[in-house]
């Protein structure tokens, strides 16, 4: 939760509790007293839905002082101005000697952390932290707790909270009834409100208490409707927001896509009896999400009077490349560039410029690193931290080295547009089902969805001719001889668009390993091209069914220990530059994005290296040490593929990656933009 000099607070800057008191607005702290709940009120700030107060100790001296939020955004800055006698912008011009002074070295002079109140599960309490890359060792950490206690309102319970790996490793061998601990992950289960996207909407409350509710009024639901269910599934049709009453993964292709809609999206527990409660269900009202608050927002208001007038969204041009169908090969994935994305899709053409950048290398590949983040002119020293050599070393030939050293690209096939177009041509039947979709979708009329499903059955029920069925043999027998297990993925121009990421909505098969079902999974997945979903989504963002085209990425199935999603931002706080997010399943990375499994959920710090457990789950334990460390340098790679795929120059673009691993390589599998 508390962050290094340099960052903008997590969850964007917030205001002090009990900022109306004189005392909060003008007194620096509270120095050498003991923090009463009166006081930490007046002196604390809200994050996450928790009020926290930062602290120092200054250790030579055996004081502590209470840092007022409202005067002071960092530790930093209060050291700076009351302890060290200079202006902030002083102590600025030195930040990273001065961070490594008060975070890593062993005979620091400040101890630093924050103090937060839980009011959930079991009572009220107070948890300790330290910042996240802080290196405590045992000793420290005993002294730390020991030091707070004694300063703190004696009627609340005090937890050490570990804020690292490192520091989880630590208490463990640490006597839990001298220091009480609280993790990560324990928090994050008893959370009773997590904000998933930030954002407020007026709409008709819809509350479902179970799917089946869902799937029966799904006919009835409007763009302007705002669904409460335990969890949205994936199928959700574009709505003005989103609230689930169960924990989920803010990584599932449900809330990737609230986010790339801008909705507000959150998770509150007991939100169900609430809206029964005030008998809010099917009325309108103002929903609003915010990272800085407890809970969401729902309050009562009239219908506007503009109902009927068609969301800005839905007028809001997309921008579409124009497609390239003109005769193109079916080729291996190693051929591919960027650039190939108008004939094979977005998907393949990604993972054919990862390859390209395993054999090449890239003058791109430090992009992010090299960002000004004030008041640091760049991150290049810690990104030569995180590789293991000097700063003065060939970073540019350090990172490329450590990506291959690291990473694997299964092997596979891409088919083109082309194959797709000739295919559909093939069957008068098809194309006569395409009409009639066409001429429907022109009159809004009722019938759509049947439509749709019509030409899916068509689709995945034609035989293919045999020039294409053969020409698609010859090419996995030439380049995918020996694989045994299959995965059949889809590569669309319909995706990965501004304002329209599609995430979740066409088919990918897995687990394909007889030439019988690997055709089908090929038809079944140019079907779900225009199902009833896509056809729907699509519409709504002024995508023609004439403009969207379906490729298709024939790949080796990777078994794994681990695999999941990770993104190159902290989806739940904007202003984190330093950490990436990841999902973590050890069954499957399509459990992951389904949501049908909730995964390990972890953060890493890409800039001074560190990791954090944020849940665990539905696993009883937490990954080994082994396989964390393995996740740390997943994060790194990440941040270096990202400044190679950023679209423009400031390399601030996170992306999204679906990976698996085992044993000493990390295979990606998918890369694209994140929408969030």
């Amino acid at each position: 939760m508390t962050t290094a000099r340099g960052e903008a607070a997590s969850g964007a800057a917030v205001n002090a509790v009990g900022a109306e008191s004189p005392q909060s607005i003008e007194s620096p702290g509270l120095v050498g007293q003991r923090l009463t709940l009166n006081a930490f009120h007046q002196l604390a700030g809200v994050l996450a839905g928790y009020p926290y107060v930062k602290l120092v100790i200054d250790r030579p001296n055996a004081t502590i002082h209470f840092v007022n939020h409202a005067r002071y955004t960092f530790h930093s800055d209060y050291i700076a101005e009351c302890l060290l006698n200079i202006p902030a912008s002083e102590l600025d011009k030195n930040i990273d000697e001065f961070n490594r002074s008060v975070y890593l070295d062993p005979k620091r002079r400040f101890y630093v952390g924050i103090l937060a109140l839980h009011d959930r599960g079991g009572g009220p309490f107070f948890s300790l932290e330290t910042v996240e890359i802080d290196n405590m060792d045992a000793d420290m950490v005993t002294y730390f707790f020991d030091f707070v206690k004694d300063q703190v309102d004696p009627s609340l319970p005090l937890k050490f909270k570990p804020a690292n790996h490192l520091q989880e490793t630590i208490v463990a061998k640490l006597d839990a009834g001298k220091m009480p601990r609280v993790f990560n992950h324990e928090i994050f289960a008893s959370a009773s409100y997590v904000c998933l996207n930030p954002g407020t909407a007026t709409g008709r409350l819809r509350r479902f208490l179970h799917e089946a509710d869902y799937r029966r009024a799904f006919p009835t639901l409007e763009w302007f409707d705002i669904i409460a269910m335990p969890r949205v599934p994936d199928d959700i049709p574009r709505v003005s927001g989103i609230l689930n009453s169960q924990h989920t993964t803010p990584l599932s292709h449900t809330n990737v896509l609230a986010a790339g809609w801008q909705v507000p999206n959150a998770i509150q527990l007991g939100a169900l009896e609430q809206i029964d409660a005030k008998g809010l269900d099917g009325q309108w009202v103002t929903y609003s999400v915010s990272a800085n608050a407890t809970e969401v927002s729902l309050a009562k208001t009239a219908k506007p009077a503009d109902i009927t007038t068609r969301p800005a969204w839905s007028v809001h041009q997309i921008k579409m490349e124009e497609p390239e169908i003109a005769r193109a090969p079916i080729c291996d994935l190693s051929k591919l560039r960027m650039t190939d994305r108008y004939r094979y899709g977005t998907k393949a053409a990604n993972l054919g410029e990862l390859y390209y950048l395993l054999e090449n290398g890239s003058q791109r590949l430090l992009g992010y690193y090299r960002v000004r983040r004030p008041p640091r002119e760049n991150l290049l020293p810690h990104l030569a931290g995180l590789l293991g050599v000097p700063e003065n070393a060939d970073l540019e030939r350090a990172a490329f080295e450590f990506l291959r050293a690291n990473i694997v690209v299964p092997r596979g096939i891409s088919i083109p547009f082309t194959v797709q177009e000739q295919f559909l041509v093939s069957s008068p039947r098809i194309q006569q089902a395409i009409g009639k979709l066409k001429m429907a979708l022109e009159l809004n009329a009722r019938e759509i969805d049947p439509l749709c499903l019509n030409l899916q059955n068509l689709i995945c029920n034609a035989r293919m001719p045999d020039p294409i069925r053969d020409y698609i043999d010859r090419q996995i027998a030439a380049n995918l001889a020996g694989v045994s297990s299959f995965v059949v993925r889809s590569s669309s121009n319909a995706e990965d668009l501004e304002n329209f990421s599609a995430a979740g909505i066409y088919e990918s098969i897995n687990h394909v390993t007889s030439a019988e079902h690997l055709f089908a999974g090929i038809k079944e997945v140019w079907a779900s091209l225009c199902s009833a979903r896509s056809v729907r989504l699509q519409n709504d963002a002024g995508i023609s069914l004439d403009d969207v085209y379906m490729g298709i990425i024939v790949q080796e199935e990777i078994k794994a220990d681990i695999g999941g999603v990770m993104v190159t931002t902290n989806p739940i706080s904007a202003g984190d530059f330093r950490n990436v997010y990841l999902n973590v399943s050890g069954k499957s990375v399509v459990n992951v994005v389904q949501g049908s499994e909730l995964p390990y959920q972890y953060l890493y710090n890409t800039v001074e290296g560190s990791g954090q457990t944020l849940s665990l789950g539905s696993a009883e334990k937490d990954l080994s040490d082994k396989q964390k460390a393995r996740l740390q340098r997943l994060a790194i790679l990440g941040r270096l593929l990202q400044s190679h795929f950023s679209p423009d120059y400031t390399f601030s673009s996170p992306i999204d990656v679906e990976w698996a691993a085992n044993d000493e390589t990390i295979f990606i599998l998918q890369l694209r933009p994140y929408a969030g």
